[in-house]
């Protein structure tokens, strides 16, 4: 796929930004020799004069500055003319309040060049940080092969990244890995397996997606969220070892049908970007009533370090982007497992604390189904924290409880009523604001 023909999968509409004009020096920087004979070829076989191709352009009727790399002008390497280009179009993309789209397809930085090619990565990690900074979306579409300092800035350096489907994608190069490494780790399937990607979209469904999410990411909602209406049982617990068992009930409605019920449409992120994913915590961006809100919503299931990580990125991207938050609560509490402690579960639940109390945007929680302990309260918004009739929220479960204080099993039913954990119990002691209505 040719850098032409990726953005006509996206778009119709291409108008190719003005490109700087540097002094060029005979056969670069490094007077490599020949190196302007390789060039001059390449440009005969491509029809472009650089590895990357800038410009403007609608996708699914939304305004963005795009980049698409030429793999055939020298493996879409980077060298100091695609670092002025890349520059010039994050440039151009902040001045006109623009989200940026790179549809990358590169071998690394350009060896012609030297160690002033590998230094256009500082180029375009300053110019990733100036975005940042300024409030503006940056999505990746990594095609084949994303390899190199493309892959490392940006490519696993935007806020979304989608991957076409059997893409080689990684940061080692076909020809320079350990000749026993697992081919399958460098592919867009093994990038998502291991949380580097958000989706892998066959090439047919590209430019309906990257619309969605280019609508996402640019339509906040403004003010608070409102709670989700309860979807279960709407009578409230009798007594704590009710709300015990109803919110451990497999009937009970659960993450999936909450969002699915608030949300009209919806794009998912994936992974932890540490080599991690934890299905059991969806997080993503959807639409209500054509505004955008993030959400993180726990599944009912022990929450891994990588599924909060996950959330705290979510987090972090909508206060970045100004999207208001929902989160759903719904968890006996956090993976406490070997695995999960050699993971870095405290250093990731501090992690959504921190997200969650430093966050500039509204965020509004509910609590679905079980709140067990610290793992489900590092979801929750301090101030604006509801529940549904079939849930309880707790310091410990019951069963925990009884095992601390040395009571027998026949004691945790009471033990649930000592803890106050009914939803009711909640309003009157203040920790959250009200039980919702079906």
């Amino acid at each position: 796929m040719t850098a032409r023909e990726a953005l006509a999968l996206v778009t119709a509409d291409f108008t190719e930004l003005p490109y700087p004009q540097g002094v060029a020096r005979p056969d670069g920087p490094l007077a490599w020799a020949g190196y302007d004979t390789t060039r001059a070829a390449a440009g005969e076989r491509t029809g472009e004069s650089e590895s990357v191709v800038c410009g403007t352009a609608t996708v699914g009727g939304r305004a963005a500055v795009l980049i698409s790399f030429e793999f055939r002008y020298l493996g879409g390497s980077l060298g100091e003319r695609t670092g002025d280009r890349l520059e010039a179009a994050y440039t151009a993309a902040r001045e006109r309040r623009l989200p940026l789209v790179s549809l990358i397809a590169t071998g690394g930085s350009r060896m012609q060049e030297g160690m002033v090619a590998l230094r256009q990565l500082q180029r375009v990690a300053a110019q990733s940080a100036l975005s940042r900074a300024a409030g503006l979306p940056q999505l990746a579409v990594v095609r084949d092969p994303t390899t190199g300092g493309g892959w490392a800035t940006l490519g696993a350096g935007a806020d979304v990244v989608l991957a076409l489907p059997g893409a080689q994608v990684g940061f080692a190069g076909s020809r320079v890995r350990p000749p026993d490494a697992d081919p399958a780790a460098y592919t867009a399937e093994g990038q998502l397996a291991a949380g580097a990607v958000d989706a892998v979209v066959p090439p047919d469904r590209l430019s309906a997606r990257l619309g969605h999410w280019l609508r996402l990411l640019t339509s906040p909602a403004t003010g608070t969220p409102e709670p989700p209406r309860a979807l279960g049982d709407a009578a409230p617990p009798a007594t704590g070892w009710d709300a015990v068992r109803r919110a451990r009930s497999p009937e009970r409605p659960r993450a999936e049908a909450y969002l699915d019920a608030y949300f009209d449409s919806r794009e998912p992120i994936s992974g932890d970007r540490c080599g991690g994913t934890d299905d059991g915590m969806r997080c993503g961006v959807g639409l209500r009533a054509g505004r955008a809100v993030a959400y993180a919503a726990q599944t009912g299931t022990p929450t891994r370090p990588a599924g909060y990580r996950t959330a705290a990125r979510l987090i972090r991207l909508a206060d970045r982007l100004a999207l208001p938050v929902l989160t759903l609560i719904d968890t006996p509490g956090a993976a406490n497992d070997a695995a999960a402690e050699r993971a870095g579960a405290g250093a990731a639940i501090a992690d959504v604390f921190a997200a969650v109390a430093a966050a500039r945007v509204p965020l509004t929680s509910l609590v679905v189904g079980e709140g067990g302990s610290g793992g489900a309260l590092a979801l929750a918004a301090p101030a604006n924290t509801w529940a549904t009739p079939d849930s309880y929220f707790s310091v410990i479960a019951p069963e925990a409880a009884a095992a601390i204080l040395k009571r027998p099993r026949e004691d945790v039913p009471a033990l649930a009523g000592e803890l106050r954990l009914r939803p009711q119990d909640l309003v009157a002691l203040g920790v959250v604001r009200g039980v919702v209505p079906t």
